[in-house]
């Protein structure tokens, strides 16, 4: 069974950057597209990023596509979310997800993920 532990977000300032890892442990990410989603205060969960389960491409949210990126390092069984230009409206929590199938390039519902982390929180001040 997969267990997935979230790092790296914290308090910031508007404009600000911040990196977060995902560490997937029990089994390996390879072969399988990873997620990032977040959730707001009142808010639905929201889907931010995705990485193909080649890591040959990406797939973001159109309010963050601009402003973050996504990667992974299968040796280390770790995806990435790099967040630059961080605006308050990015504050939540955010997740990693592992997805239910094998060698999918896009899976952006969560409906289409079955293992969550337990988030990490992005708070941005103005």
């Amino acid at each position: 069974q997969v267990h997935l532990v979230e790092s790296g977000g914290g308090l910031v300032q508007d404009g600000d950057s911040l990196r977060l890892s995902c560490t997937a442990s029990g089994r390996t990410i390879r072969n399988y597209a990873m997620g990032w989603f977040r959730q707001a205060p009142g808010k639905e969960r929201e889907f931010v990023a995705v990485i193909s389960w080649n890591g040959k491409s990406t797939y973001l949210a159109d309010s963050v596509k601009d402003r973050f990126a996504m990667s992974r390092d299968d040796a280390k069984n770790t995806v990435y979310l790099r967040m630059n230009s961080l605006k308050p409206a990015d504050t939540a929590l955010y997740y990693c997800a592992f997805p239910n199938l094998m060698f999918t390039v896009k899976p952006s519902e969560p409906s289409e993920y079955h293992t969550w982390g337990q988030g990490t929180q992005v708070t941005v001040s103005s």
